[in-house]
């Protein structure tokens, strides 16, 4: 057997809005590559598939060794976040049709905000919800039979509209699915090209509102991620194929080889490409998710146990909390205007990424976002047709980047921006400087705002936290966003670019699996606790079964809502294995107060009034992988000063702030740090996918791991 035919690589893909993301692992040697490839908006299959060829060119390898693809992907999320929601059906219970209109009865930040808050539109108009007859109990228990000769008018009609996207919930279908099952059937009868979701299969948790809104997110995306995700798979065998007929196999007109095809999921696993296409909401945190893990695995191996994370792309930046280690889990998460109640990683999505476009409202006020030019036109300087100035603008006109992207291979057109911006502060009756550094505050605040709402607004103080920054934007207002918010500092990964394909080769396969069982702690059968666990087990083992693991590789994690009766929000805590007794319940009570008080401060332990009440059960199924290892690099010898190997290649004028004007900035190439340098700004760092401009008044030093922890002078 040849030394190729040997190699083992398993490749983590991230496809932004503008950059698509690859680093390639040789899980025999350790090997990992990375590299980039501009996003093909118009069919994202072919960025996917140019930067397959590219760093297996640069590895030397064909397809043949691939063993795996892990993909991370923003389709789903950038739909939702920029409101691009086609023509929807809804079908609910009779006298449930304004479930959506009333929502949560609460208008968002308090009562004091009802002068100022706009509600959002709709995810389905009125005209397009209709009721069918029939009614369960919270048990399940029907109370009046499904109207079957409704549900087919109501079928045709929806046939008639030529809605083709359909979503279905149903009173209590948690407890029961029967009639969901029976609409389901119709409308393949009647309406056979629509494309339904139904609740009891998106969620099967209490709360209506949240439920419908999570079965009609996962209905919007479903055609798109269904397209998507055929089309990358059907690419990728392709690729296989003409591999192996280029290295000499000959496939005889055979399917080839089957690579198992993962896509990352909101929850912090991956599900094979097969069945991801039968739970499309699962991936509306898709590349975020994949961001938070691989820089929290970067984190907690560089020594920091609290970290906030911003990776911003060329559409959106996205914020989370991490740990020790861990990312933060919820399930009270929204993408855009629209609730997700699904286990995802507690990530904030805002509409500022290096594409976002600035414009001027009708009152004459500057605004960023959330609108992006992407990576088709494209920013100004792209020269592809962009008609709009975009924060990328405003940083190659201001210095911050170089005219240049991914190591020289894309020129920027600096001249077209700086019209662009010109043009933009003619309007605003600004000068040049003060327009591009105000849209880069703007910027700034933005992601600021989204770092609050993860922490500030979860009792974290963020002055304890160090920012960790990727993406190929992530790390462009970094030193702001440290003055904005008091962080303690900053840390920018080696290749910040590629952290969130890196995340996805650290990712398990995992199913979360829920049933809605509210009782009493007083009053819990611990027969049928026992059951629930059994069957959410069940589900999760067949589905990893299902995935190719081995029996004794799969780890079941049992979680538990808990909350003191009479609250309207629950707290999760971790359930051990082990036999549901009074014992065994009165050990995830102590772990429920401990939680809360934690959490709020305060806890009813040693309260008889205040009962607690179990409300939601949870298994969640995990198929381990081995995850790459960081390594150190190599030492500048304990050298006080930079090295002349790491000396600065040039000097360019840099704006950092319009009152100052420009500075000569010294330039550094990252690849030529090593561990033990240090410097302070005002400077730039440079690389492959991404720049980190330093501000004045901060230092920078090099750590063991190439990261770079920037911190502000004393």
């Amino acid at each position: 057997m040849t030394e190729t035919a040997q190699r083992r690589i398993r490749v983590g893909i991230d496809t932004g809005g503008t950059f698509t993301d690859v680093v390639a692992l040789d899980e025999v040697t350790g090997e990992m590559v990375t590299t980039k490839t501009p996003s093909t908006p118009s069919n994202p299959a072919d960025g996917f598939i140019n930067g397959m060829a590219k760093v297996l060119e640069q590895m030397g390898a064909s397809g043949e060794d691939i063993t795996a693809v892990s993909h991370g992907t923003t389709v789903a999320t950038n739909k939702l976040l920029e409101g691009k929601v086609e023509a929807l059906g809804f079908i609910t219970t009779e006298g449930y049709e304004f479930i959506l209109e009333i929502a949560r009865q609460a208008v968002p930040d308090g009562y004091g905000n009802s002068y100022f808050w706009v509600k959002p539109p709709r995810i389905v108009p009125a005209d397009f919800v209709k009721t069918v007859g029939g009614r369960l109990d919270f048990h399940g228990n029907e109370i009046r039979p499904f109207d079957a000769e409704g549900a087919r008018q109501v079928a045709r009609w929806f046939k008639d509209q030529g809605i083709t996207t359909i979503g279905v919930c149903f009173l209590h279908a948690y407890a029961e699915d029967a009639h969901e099952l029976a609409m389901r059937a119709i409308l393949a009868e009647e309406h056979p090209e629509a494309v339904v979701s139904i609740s009891s299969e998106v969620l099967r948790e209490y709360r209506e509102y949240e439920r419908s809104m999570t079965t009609l997110v996962d209905a919007a995306v479903k055609p798109n991620v269904s397209r998507y995700v055929k089309n990358i798979h059907d690419r990728l065998d392709d690729f296989t194929r003409a591999s192996a007929t280029q290295s000499g196999g000959d496939t005889g007109g055979a399917a080839p080889r089957g690579i198992p095809f993962y896509v990352m999921k909101s929850n912090g696993g991956v599900l094979s490409a097969d069945e991801v296409v039968h739970q499309p909401i699962t991936t509306v945190l898709s590349g975020p998710a994949a961001g938070a893990l691989g820089a929290a695995l970067i984190a907690q191996r560089a020594g920091f146990g609290k970290v906030l994370t911003c990776d911003g792309g060329g559409t959106s930046t996205d914020v989370s909390v991490v740990l020790d280690g861990e990312p933060t889990l919820t399930t009270e998460g929204t993408v855009g205007a629209y609730p997700s109640k699904i286990p995802m990683i507690d990530v904030v999505t805002v509409g500022a990424g290096g594409g976002s476009i600035a414009w001027i409202t009708p009152e004459g006020t500057l605004k960023v976002g959330p609108q992006s030019a992407g990576a088709d036109p494209g920013p100004l300087c792209y020269a592809k047709g962009g008609t709009e100035p975009t924060i990328t603008d405003a940083h190659v006109v201001l210095g911050r980047i170089p005219p240049h992207l991914l190591g020289g291979e894309i020129p920027l057109d600096v001249d077209a921006a700086r019209a662009g911006i010109e043009a933009l502060a003619g309007k605003l009756g600004l000068d040049f400087e003060r327009c591009a550094t105000g849209i880069l505050e703007i910027s700034a605040w933005n992601q600021a705002n989204a770092l609050r709402q993860v922490s500030v607004k979860r009792g974290l103080d963020v002055r304890d936290f160090m920012l960790t920054t990727f993406g190929g934007s992530g790390s462009l207002l970094s030193c702001r966003l440290v003055d904005i918010l008091d962080l303690a500092g900053v840390v920018v990964p080696p290749n910040p670019g590629n952290v969130s394909a890196f995340g996805l080769l650290t990712v398990d396969v995992k199913n979360d699996y829920v049933q809605t069982a509210v009782a009493r702690q007083s009053t819990l059968d611990y027969a049928a606790i026992e059951h629930t666990f059994a069957a959410l087990t069940e589900r999760a083992q067949a589905a990893l079964d299902k995935e190719g693991f081995a029996h004794e590789t799969h780890q079941y994690v049992r979680t538990v809502d808990l909350r003191y009766f009479g609250q309207a929000y629950e707290v999760r805590v971790h359930a051990p294995e082990g036999t549901v007794d009074e014992s065994y319940a009165a050990g995830v009570a102590a772990a429920f107060h401990d939680e809360h008080r934690t959490l709020y401060g305060y806890d009813f332990r040693d309260d008889p009034t205040q009962e607690v009440e179990w409300v939601n059960l949870r298994v969640s199924g995990i198929g381990p992988i081995t995850r790459p290892t960081i390594r150190e690099i190599a030492s500048s010898d304990g050298a006080p000063e930079l090295t002349e190997r790491a000396q600065k290649k040039s000097t360019r004028p840099v704006c950092f702030d319009a009152d100052q004007g420009y500075v000569d900035s010294p330039v550094y190439w990252r690849p030529d740090l090593r561990a033990g340098d240090s410097f302070s700004g005002p400077a730039i760092v440079e690389e492959f996918g991404s720049t980190v401009p330093v501000h004045p008044g901060f230092t920078v030093r090099v750590d063991s791991f190439g990261n770079l922890v920037i911190t502000k002078e004393a």
